[in-house]
């Protein structure tokens, strides 16, 4: 599988500023076999001067567009994700359901963070679940999962090429579901989530899958204000 030409130039530790020479490919992001085992889920990118304390932020110089996706909730209903999110406090995230690891530890980590929230700020923030598996993943067994996690996390399913379309332009790439070497069904996509600023609805953080409850509960707060990173 080919990687991207950016090489990540560590300066230190902290939270990273994401460069901002070029498209979107100066975010491009290597895939991921949840439950691989390996580090491939990670940006890569150059990476200029620290900005915080976190580890496993990086903050964009050029900030995402929010995908045009109009997908299929858990509902069943047709779902505008540029329109339903306007204004809103938003993370998104691209995985399945069938993944052992990755996915549900990450959709954990926000639902954490997000209680620890004031009710009010709660009902502000949306969390999108988009599979990078739509044929296994129904909307009914989208709900199923994601209620384990938090019922008002929204979940979005539909055609492959639309999703994968809609995560490049976030610089996340996805595969189409296909069997490993021991015959099981898995997914590789990219493994970070993207928060979207309720006053630009631009995207200016990105987390990476080693992000911790503590980085969410740090950040939340500023995210649903709409602060700059």
């Amino acid at each position: 599988m080919r990687k991207t030409m950016k090489t990540i130039k560590k300066q230190g530790r902290g939270r990273k500023a994401l460069l901002a020479a070029g498209l979107v490919t100066a975010a491009a992001l290597t895939l991921s076999a949840c439950g691989g085992g390996d580090d491939s889920g990670k940006p890569v990118a150059e990476v200029s001067s620290e900005a915080g304390s976190q580890q496993n932020v990086t903050v964009l110089d050029k900030p995402f567009e929010k995908p045009d996706l109009v997908l299929t909730d858990t509902h069943g209903k047709k779902f505008d994700l540029r329109e339903r999110t306007k204004g809103r406090p938003t993370l998104i995230y691209f995985g399945y359901t069938h993944c052992p690891d990755v996915c549900p530890l990450t959709m954990s980590n926000i639902a954490v963070a997000k209680k620890a929230l004031p009710k009010a700020e709660q009902d502000k923030l949306q969390v999108v679940f988009v599979t990078t598996d739509p044929d296994r993943d129904t909307p009914a067994v989208l709900g199923k999962w994601l209620k384990a996690q938090d019922a008002d996390f929204i979940g979005l399913t539909g055609d492959f090429a639309t999703i994968q379309g809609g995560a490049r332009t976030l610089g996340i790439s996805i595969e189409p579901t296909q069997k490993d070497k021991n015959g099981k069904l898995v997914s590789m996509h990219g493994t970070q989530v993207i928060a979207f600023s309720p006053k630009t609805d631009a995207g200016y953080l990105l987390y990476d899958e080693e992000a911790t409850v503590d980085d969410y509960t740090k950040d939340l707060p500023r995210i649903i204000k709409g602060a700059k990173p």
